[in-house]
């Protein structure tokens, strides 16, 4: 058990249920693998955590590349045939990459894969370039996507936790996404 853990539980114990309730949840040793739309914790060791207006300034001034993790819904399973089928339109921060289903606690290797390149195709093989996870407010997914992006070496991650819910609760512009094209499908 870490340190921050153990100390957790203490608090938790000897505040009693009411304040370990209100309390944030903490950072897990590893990936987040359930429950993924929950409350966040407030940081993430390595990573910058952007409030609404910080994204808003990076996107702004073109200091960074923004990288959208959002779950991409599946064409359901055993439709008659002739059906027509139509993705749910995803609308992200405009000059986003989109990279679906890659903010899961366990990936498949082609999945990884496909997180890695999109990543070291965003920052241009630089590994201190300034890059921006996100997607949805409460939503483990980008915070397990730039864990993992630090764990490669990436040195100026940052994370934005309100995702696109923070950012159209601000009004800010918002454009229709096309995920990037995956070489395993």
């Amino acid at each position: 058990m870490t340190r921050r853990l153990a100390a957790a539980l203490v608090v938790a114990v000897l505040a009693g249920p009411a304040l370990a309730q209100q309390q944030e949840p903490f950072e897990p040793e590893g990936y987040r693998t359930d429950n993924y739309r929950a409350p966040v914790p407030a940081t993430l060791e390595g990573a910058r955590v952007l409030t609404t207006a910080e994204a808003e300034s990076i996107w702004r001034e073109k200091r960074g590349a923004f990288i959208d993790v959002l779950p991409r819904p599946p064409r359901p399973k055993n439709l008659p045939a002739g059906t027509v089928w139509r993705d749910k339109p995803r609308f992200n921060i405009p000059g986003s990459i989109w990279l679906p289903d890659t903010g899961y606690g366990t990936l498949a290797a082609a999945t990884e894969d496909y997180l890695r390149n999109g990543v070291e195709r965003s920052s241009r093989g630089n590994k201190a370039a300034l890059l921006v996870f996100y997607c949805l407010a409460d939503c483990w997914m980008s915070w397990n996507a730039a864990k993992r992006v630090l764990s490669w070496g990436y040195t100026n991650v940052s994370w934005y936790p309100d995702g696109t819910d923070g950012w159209e609760r601000a009004k800010l512009p918002t454009a229709e996404s096309q995920p990037e094209p995956r070489p395993d499908r």
